[in-house]
């Protein structure tokens, strides 16, 4: 049985697919177009948004913000927030400073039921 998911997730998943899709489009556009001319910083920019990637890069992100909010806001209800308050207080502090605390609150925000 799948599980069910929220809103914030479902986003979230649909952003990140249509971001790997564009990555991928984005790479072949590359490979193409570096056959035919050198690819510059301006030739790099005109792909980015002729691919769609730097729409899809915006819209990951503005999901991944949804799914933090969400997740945050929803482990406020739970016994073990109130345990451990500050410790993940101190994590969502360091969201915009620490990639790495980023992904990995991504990674249990989307496991939350």
């Amino acid at each position: 049985m799948k599980p069910i998911l929220s809103k914030p997730q479902l986003g979230y998943s649909k952003a990140k697919r249509k971001f790997e899709d564009r990555s991928k489009i984005l790479e072949k556009k590359i490979e193409e177009t570096a056959k035919e001319q050198e690819v510059t910083q301006e030739v790099m920019e005109g792909l980015v948004v002729e691919t769609g990637f730097h729409d899809a890069f915006n819209d990951l992100r503005e999901a991944e913000n949804e799914l933090i909010e969400w997740s945050h806001n929803t482990m406020k209800h739970e016994k073990s927030y109130k345990d451990n308050k500050q410790a993940i207080d101190d994590m969502y502090l360091k969201l915009n400073t620490d990639p790495q605390m980023r992904n990995r609150i991504i990674q249990l925000a989307m496991r939350v039921r």
